[in-house]
């Protein structure tokens, strides 16, 4: 009898996403920013204000990551600096006008991706995928929480 565990998926679920990931740059390339920095810019602009450690747990990731990622959308423009008037040694990030133009065609660019990329498949049969996928999700986090990383020598 058939077990899920004998279901390899892991490699699927990364090909799909390394697809995304490059028809996605492919598509945004003409705004000159990359996937990590359209994600933190997205972020930005619906949670202006946020500071570096917030935005990292937003994204899930590093904070040391995110600093090189607000470091870049500075320099080009898309995102600043202002001081925490509430803590001086405090910054929070902002999008600038800039960045505000472009969210619309970022999202469209996003959402013909999703279009393209489910054709041939119903509204309900992507709902229960996802559905799935979050379950697994979710019981791979509970891994975390029951027993922490062994370090490895």
């Amino acid at each position: 009898m058939a077990k899920t565990e004998d279901i390899s998926f892991g490699y699927l679920l990364s090909d799909v996403t390394l697809l995304f990931r490059k028809h996605f740059d492919r598509r945004a390339v003409k705004f000159g920013l990359t996937r990590a920095q359209w994600r933190a810019t997205k972020v930005l602009y619906h949670r202006e204000g946020l500071r570096q450690t917030e935005l990292a747990e937003f994204l899930e990731m590093e904070p040391i990551a995110v600093g090189r990622v607000i470091d870049r959308l500075q320099a080009a423009g898309f995102v600043e600096r202002r001081h925490d008037p509430k803590d001086r040694r405090a910054w929070r990030l902002h999008t600038t006008e800039q960045a505000r133009v472009i969210v619309d065609d970022m999202e469209l660019i996003a959402r013909d991706l999703r279009k393209d990329a489910t054709v041939g498949i119903d509204y309900d049969e992507l709902e229960q995928a996802l559905a799935v996928i979050n379950r697994i999700k979710e019981n791979l986090l509970a891994l975390d929480q029951a027993s922490p990383d062994v370090p490895t020598p």
